[in-house]
C-alpha cells in the first residue's frame, strides 16, 4: 500500500476533527513535514503537472519534500544569494497578505454598490446607444480645387437641410422614411439605423451628442461631425449590469485602498535612499553574492 493511500487513510479518520496545514505527514530526523508544506509546493508546481490527479502527485510531492530535507541537514548555512533571496521572498508574502488585509477589508458588498451607483448607473461614458440618422455630407475642409467662401457656402446648404429635417421631424414626419428619402449616409437604406454602439464608438462629436440625450430624443441642432450634418434619434440606452462590471469596481476600490495605506505609511516611516555612487551596471554582477 502506498504512502499515499496510508496518509489518505489516516487523514479521512481524522476529516472531521483536525486535519490542518500543521498535520505532520513525515518526519527526517528533527524536521517535520507538513500537509500545509505539501499543499504549497503543488500549488508552485509546472502548470503542465497542476491537472495531474492528486493521487498521482501525492508521492513525488512528498518524496521531493523528504529530499530537500536529507540534503538541507548537510548544508549549514545559506550563501548570500540565498539569503538575500530568502529576505526578498519573506518581504514579499508579508506584503502579500497586508495587500489581502486591506482588500478583504474595504470589499463589501455595500461598498461595491455604493462604487456602481456612484460610477456607473446612469453614467453614459459606460453606456451603450441605439441611434438611427440622416446624415447630410460634407468635407471636413474645402477641396483642392475650392475656395473656403464656396466651402462654407455648401457647407451651410446641409446645415440648412439638417435643420429642415428637424422642423419635418416635429411637424410628425416619420424619421425612417425621411432617412430613406433624403439621408446620403451609408444607413440611409436602413431608414438610418445605426444598431448598437458603445461609448466612444463613434466619432467625438457624435459621441457626445447622444450622451446630452434622452432615449426618445431626437436632436434640436444638426450635429457637424467630419463626415456632414446628422440629425439623431437616440432610440435606447443601455447601463451595464452591476455584475458585469463588479470585477473592476472591486479592482478599483482596492487599489484605491491600498494606495491610500501606502501614502499612509510614507508619511508615517521615514525612506531613505543611498544610490548616488550606485552604478546601476552592478544588478548584473552574480559575483556580489558570491556566485
Amino acid at each position: 500500500m502506498t504512502a499515499a493511500v496510508l496518509l489518505a487513510s489516516a487523514l479521512g479518520a481524522q476529516a472531521d476533527s483536525h486535519v490542518n496545514a500543521d498535520t505532520v505527514v513525515a518526519t527526517v530526523g528533527d524536521t517535520e513535514i507538513t500537509l500545509g508544506h505539501m499543499i504549497v509546493l503543488k500549488a508552485r508546481l509546472p502548470e503542465q503537472y497542476q491537472s495531474l490527479p492528486n493521487d498521482v502527485l501525492f508521492d513525488g510531492i512528498l518524496d521531493q519534500l523528504v529530499q530537500q530535507s536529507l540534503l538541507a541537514e548537510t548544508q549549514e548555512t545559506l550563501s548570500i544569494g540565498s539569503r538575500k533571496s530568502l529576505e526578498n521572498e519573506e518581504r514579499a508574502l508579508l506584503s502579500s497578505e497586508a495587500v489581502r488585509g486591506i482588500a478583504n477589508e474595504v470589499t463589501s458588498e455595500e461598498a461595491v454598490q455604493a462604487a456602481y451607483d456612484a460610477d456607473y448607473a446612469g453614467n453614459p461614458e459606460f453606456a451603450r446607444f441605439n441611434a438611427h440618422h440622416i446624415l447630410f455630407l460634407i468635407d471636413p475642409v474645402p477641396g483642392a480645387d475650392e475656395t473656403q467662401e464656396a466651402f462654407d457656402a455648401r457647407d451651410a446648404e446641409q446645415r440648412a437641410r439638417a435643420e429642415e429635417v428637424i422642423a419635418d421631424l416635429a411637424a410628425g414626419e416619420d424619421f425612417a422614411t425621411i432617412a430613406q428619402e433624403r439621408s446620403e449616409g451609408p444607413s440611409a437604406s436602413a431608414g438610418g439605423a445605426l444598431g448598437w454602439f458603445e461609448s466612444g464608438r463613434m466619432v467625438p462629436e457624435f459621441d457626445a451628442a447622444v450622451k446630452d440625450m434622452s432615449a426618445g430624443d431626437i436632436s434640436v441642432e444638426p450635429v457637424r461631425t467630419q463626415f456632414g450634418w446628422h440629425v439623431i434619434r437616440l432610440n435606447e440606452v443601455q447601463y451595464p449590469e452591476l455584475d458585469a462590471v463588479r470585477p473592476q469596481i472591486v479592482e478599483t476600490i482596492q487599489r484605491a485602498a491600498i494606495d491610500a495605506r501606502l501614502t499612509e505609511l510614507r508619511d508615517s516611516v521615514e525612506v531613505t535612499t543611498s544610490t548616488d555612487e550606485i552604478d546601476p551596471t552592478l544588478l548584473d554582477d552574480l559575483s556580489l553574492l558570491g556566485e
